[in-house]
């Protein structure tokens, strides 16, 4: 696992910081996003079929709790390695995580890849934000069944959309879902556009990660977070 920790001035904000951005992510970060700590993750360093380094394993809702393990595939986004949750489950309200260890971000921009391969009840995959425990955070997340991506904020468990947009989501292909998060603003982002945002206090600070659904069973890479000052 390849992390990068960055502290950046505002002395730094050059063209080389951008075009490196915009070389490894295909995103295009305005001032205020890169300002403070970057984490990326990429997987790469990780020992295949074990949890990546840094990370746990957490579970919401019904049925078996999920196992997540470092998998090796071909024409990963970056290098060889993605991260999948292998635990198959029809249960319905079913939602495995994997929550990175000892971080809390209250303003920040995050964002994920991801490519739903298979399932029957479900096909989706998920970025956590503002996480505080189990059973209370957001997550943006996808779904290649339904075709939309939406917004939800778990509260005790409890599911509750706060935005959501109609839109194209392809099976076995790579997406990306990006939050930007300001005070109570959470902007939403599908392939590099924004699709929504939203005005919702209900967190104001936590740790990120990763979510499925039900029986999904879908590929993560290039984890990366960007704390803003």
């Amino acid at each position: 696992m390849k992390i990068f920790l960055k502290a950046i001035s505002v002395c730094l904000l050059s063209t080389s910081i951008y075009s490196y951005a915009h070389a490894q992510q295909g995103q295009k970060l305005t001032t205020s996003e890169i300002l403070g700590e970057r984490r990326e993750y990429y997987f790469d360093d990780n020992k295949v079929n074990e949890l990546p380094l840094g990370f746990q394993s957490a579970f919401t809702g019904k049925g078996d709790k999920g196992h997540w393990i470092v998998k090796m595939i071909e024409h990963a986004p970056s290098a060889d390695n993605v991260v999948v949750q292998t635990k198959s489950d029809e249960t319905d309200y079913r939602f495995p995580l994997l929550i990175l260890d000892g971080v809390s971000y209250k303003d920040f921009s995050a964002w994920i890849r991801f490519r739903a391969e298979s399932g029957k009840v479900d096909q989706a995959g998920g970025l956590v934000f503002r996480y505080k425990d189990n059973n209370n955070y957001y997550v943006l997340r996808g779904n290649a069944l339904e075709n939309n991506v939406r917004l939800y904020a778990v509260v005790n468990g409890n599911r509750r959309q706060i935005g959501g947009k109609n839109t194209k989501v392809t099976p076995n292909e790579w997406h990306l879902l990006k939050v930007i998060c300001k005070a109570d603003k959470i902007q939403c982002f599908f392939e590099n556009t924004k699709v929504f945002e939203v005005s919702d206090d209900t967190f104001d600070g936590g740790s990120v990660g990763l979510w499925t659904k039900s029986d999904s069973y879908t590929y993560f890479d290039d984890l990366v977070i960007q704390e803003s000052k």
